[in-house]
């Protein structure tokens, strides 16, 4: 079931790309510009094929995206169904389309979700209470100690904790109740690992061994882990309304983490300069641990397979989301900084070269190829 969830959820993410391309696609059919070519990722180019519209249909070998090429796209071009040549309004529409089928997606998403099951993955999640009914709680391993009860026994992380003893756990709050009460004890653990139940015998740490270990700075547990609850919720009528809220509050915790990467960045290059290596270490840690690229992807669809679909489907809506913001802001190789760089030339009524545009933006694409190459080294080594 999780390979299959895995495999789902990695044709999702494809069809998160093309939707956002085929945003730009439709505006610009509409806003009458010329479509060259549509791409799925970036090349080297692994398909092709010419349709009955006159345009290249591409399946490229870099997963990092997709593109729509248009006619004439540098802002000085003036033929024909160009973009150069078509209204700023029409251009503001298509640079935008790609942000808008995005949003829309994980505003579906949410919604479809807060219906049958939404994660709880924030203590505050936004929800309206009245309508907020849990669905399902299940306690799950999220670590294990090494050469613990529970690793000796053979638990795992993220198998589903269902009876300590013959105790139900029902809580995380409720589990050191439960292995107290058996302390240096063989008791039975009832879990779910895959979709099937299974049953292994632990010897608990006795009481002695556990409080004596709290005056450390290693304490420990009878067990041995440390719970993680995974929560549904389901909401009726204010399901539209929970997924505007939840992407609200997700957009906020997004810039917030940007702002925290960004300062991690200054970091590092501050402790370059002086020599701090110390301070280099930290803002690289702080930075790293505020991005992921298409390894980290990779790797939190595989370990959300796991958790059913509910939560794969809450992964693809928040990637979806995270698409939006992106793409919003000003940076020269996404839709934001072709669009800021378009509105200023406007504003300013300074023309930009064509020369200047392929400056501006093949540097920023070259940065941010750069950026995904070391944030793919930092996954790697986060990983694996």
């Amino acid at each position: 079931m999780g390979i299959f969830l895995l495999i789902v959820g990695l044709i999702l993410f494809i069809g998160l790309v093309v939707v956002h391309e085929w945003g730009h696609f439709i505006a610009a059919r509409r806003g009458g510009v010329d479509v060259e070519e549509f791409g799925i990722f970036f090349p080297p180019r692994l398909y092709k094929r010419k349709t009955k519209g006159g345009w290249n249909f591409t399946v490229n070998a870099l997963p990092l995206g997709g593109f729509v090429k248009l006619k004439g796209e540098h802002d000085s071009d003036t033929g024909k169904g160009s973009y150069g040549a078509a209204p700023t309004k029409t251009k503001v529409k298509i640079m935008l389309a790609g942000v808008f089928m995005n949003l829309v997606t994980a505003l579906v998403l949410f919604t479809i979700l807060a219906l049958i099951g939404m994660p709880k993955l924030l203590d505050n999640q936004f929800t309206i209470k009245s309508d907020t009914k849990v669905a399902r709680n299940n306690v799950l391993v999220s670590y294990i100690e090494p050469n613990s009860p529970a690793s000796k026994a053979g638990l795992q992380p993220r198998d589903k904790l269902v009876n300590i003893g013959g105790k139900q756990v029902t809580t995380a709050s409720k589990l050191p109740t439960i292995t107290k009460q058996f302390a240096g004890e063989p008791v039975k653990v009832t879990y779910v690992r895959d979709g099937q139940t299974k049953t292994t015998e632990a010897t608990l740490r006795g009481t002695q061994e556990v409080d004596a270990s709290k005056k450390t700075d290693n304490p420990k547990g009878y067990l041995g882990i440390e719970p993680a609850e995974f929560t549904l919720q389901r909401s009726t009528w204010s399901a539209p309304i929970v997924a505007v809220g939840l992407s609200a509050q997700l957009t906020a915790l997004t810039y917030q983490g940007l702002g925290h990467a960004l300062a991690g960045l200054g970091g590092i290059f501050a402790g370059a300069l002086t020599g701090n290596h110390a301070a280099r270490e930290n803002a690289q840690t702080t930075a790293s641990s505020q991005v992921s690229g298409p390894v980290g992807i990779f790797v939190i669809l595989k370990d959300g397979s796991l958790l059913g679909y509910q939560f794969m489907l809450l992964i693809i809506a928040v990637i979806s989301l995270t698409l939006a913001i992106m793409n919003v802001l000003p940076i020269p190789a996404l839709d934001g900084g072709r669009l800021f760089v378009m509105l200023y030339s406007r504003v300013t009524k300074t023309r930009i070269s064509p020369q200047a545009e392929e400056a501006i933006y093949g540097t920023g694409f070259a940065v941010l190829m750069v950026l995904i190459i070391v944030i793919t080294v930092v996954d790697v080594k986060r990983f694996f």
